[in-house]
């Protein structure tokens, strides 16, 4: 009897209607720090060579380190100084909404400054994509639909999307606004895998959104596996791996891409080998019984 082979995600797909077209995995900048502009832009252009279009910031990202909130943009604002002619050869997204302390944001004048400083960190008058970093429980969607819906009007946002939300909250913000929410992202991997049982990925698509998917080696489970569950996750995913010659992580990534809502595993290794890495998925083709042997594998116990 002949293989048969899931479908492979799209090469390529427009973010929205008109836009950029992005690839099948984007590249993390949550640890992207560091006062060293040379090496910055060589780990954005390793992305680049890898076949990775889509990078995915955040102003948060950086806190703790030594740029602190706002490090990751500024940085890679820097890298644009550098290096002009890459800003256009990428599709950039960057998220906010959260306020250590507070810690969420969702009101108009704050998303509206959310965004102009993350723009100003950058070095940029427009961005592809901007995310609601988190919901915010005290703001009413109709607020924050009128938010996005302004961004995008301004010219300053070519598209809007949300993270971490619940089904529930995505609705809501759906049925309020006038334009497309272009991204849904919530954290997905073979050890996380929620999104598949509580909607997040049956709304994506019905709604034609996108799906980012973060933290896609679960949180570093995958890679050091240490429960019965993850260890038989992981001995799951290196049989696919050995048979297509690629590492674990590939594998990984490639599972996620695999469900028809055809999520982007979000990469946020710093490490130039690791990201050169991503353009190894496209070797992989998944059988439904290949798939399901991780998914079964790492809930540790078999479907009804």
């Amino acid at each position: 009897m002949t293989q048969r082979y899931l479908p492979a995600p799209p090469v390529t797909r427009p973010l929205y209607e008109g836009g950029p077209d992005i690839s099948p995995v984007a590249w993390g900048m949550w640890r992207f720090e560091g006062s060293d502009v040379a090496a910055a832009q060589h780990r954005v252009e390793t992305a680049l060579g890898a076949g990775i279009t889509l990078f995915d910031t955040a102003d948060i990202y950086g806190l703790g380190g030594p740029g602190g909130f706002g490090g990751a943009e500024a940085l890679l604002g820097q890298v644009f100084a550098a290096t002009p002619d890459l800003r256009a050869r990428l599709v950039l997204a960057s998220k906010g909404g959260i306020i250590p302390g507070v810690p969420y944001d969702s009101s108009p004048e704050y998303l509206s400054q959310s965004l102009d400083a993350s723009l100003g960190r950058l070095g940029v008058e427009h961005l592809d994509l901007w995310q609601i970093h988190r919901p915010d429980i005290l703001t009413h969607p109709q607020e924050t639909a009128r938010a996005l819906e302004d961004m995008v009007t301004s010219g300053k946002v070519g598209a809007v999307g949300v993270s971490n939300f619940t089904p529930a909250q995505i609705s809501a913000l759906s049925a309020l606004l006038d334009i497309p929410l272009s991204v849904s992202q919530p954290e997905f991997s073979a050890l996380c895998h929620q999104p598949i049982t509580d909607g997040q990925l049956d709304r994506a698509m019905a709604q034609g959104m996108h799906v980012l998917a973060w933290s896609p080696l679960g949180g570093g489970r995958i890679a050091d596996p240490q429960s019965a569950a993850e260890q038989a996750a992981a001995a799951a995913l290196d049989a696919v791996a050995q048979d297509h010659g690629v590492s674990r992580a590939v594998a990984a990534f490639s599972w996620v891409a695999a469900h028809p809502a055809h999520p982007i595993p979000i990469i946020g290794s710093q490490t130039p080998e690791r990201i050169a890495e991503a353009a190894d998925i496209a070797k992989i083709r998944w059988t439904r019984e290949s798939w399901y042997a991780v998914l079964q594998a790492a809930m540790g116990e078999d479907l009804p």
